[in-house]
């Protein structure tokens, strides 16, 4: 902050108004002033969570309303899908660019399953699965999701389960591991099932 300072001052010949605002998740510790002998730079330092939610969510601008996840919530599933919301109005191109930013800030509140589970309930669904950075993980969630229950019908149907099931089942997509369930109740054994 004083190299800043110092570097606005040789430019501007005019020291800046400095704010810092603290994102981390610890409690903030941090001086908000350097002093030393005959030397003193201030700056004000804020932590986001003092922030007023409900000030950036209403805010005109987008990514406001995404710094919010960082906030301290009332009622944090209500701010995320409140933040969702406000993201699918937004074009394609400005809609991926909030959703990638919204991703990277709710992973400093440890929030990705909250959003995970809120995008899965959302109408913008169809649009998510499309973005290049959601779409993978939610597929690779239900597709996650899809094996734990074919394997738990397996056990029960055929007993303990051979290593070389696990690796047939990773390597099937969604729509395979739905079929797979459905051809279960005809198979009479493993490798029945799997032959096709």
């Amino acid at each position: 902050m004083a190299e800043y300072a110092l570097r606005t001052f040789r430019l501007h010949e005019m020291f800046p108004e400095q704010y810092m605002l603290y994102v981390g998740d610890e409690k903030m510790r941090m001086p908000h002033e350097l002093v030393g002998p005959n030397f003193v730079c201030r700056y004000t330092l804020l932590d986001i969570r003092t922030l007023d939610e409900e000030a950036l969510l209403a805010s005109p601008f987008a990514n406001d309303s995404v710094i919010a996840v960082l906030t301290e919530h009332r009622d944090r599933r209500k701010t995320i899908q409140r933040i969702l919301q406000r993201i699918a109005t937004l074009e394609s191109g400005r809609r991926d660019d909030a959703l990638k930013k919204l991703m990277i800030l709710a992973g400093l509140r440890k929030l990705g399953d909250t959003i995970h589970a809120e995008v899965n309930q959302m109408p913008i669904l169809n649009d998510i699965m499309d973005h290049d950075f959601l779409g993978p993980l939610i597929r690779k969630g239900r597709q996650e999701g899809e094996i734990k229950i074919l394997r738990n019908q397996l056990g029960k149907r055929f007993g303990e389960l051979p290593a070389w099931v696990d690796d047939r089942l990773t390597n099937l997509s969604t729509s395979e591991l739905e079929d797979l369930s459905l051809r279960l109740f005809d198979a009479k054994t493993l490798n029945e099932l799997f032959v096709r």
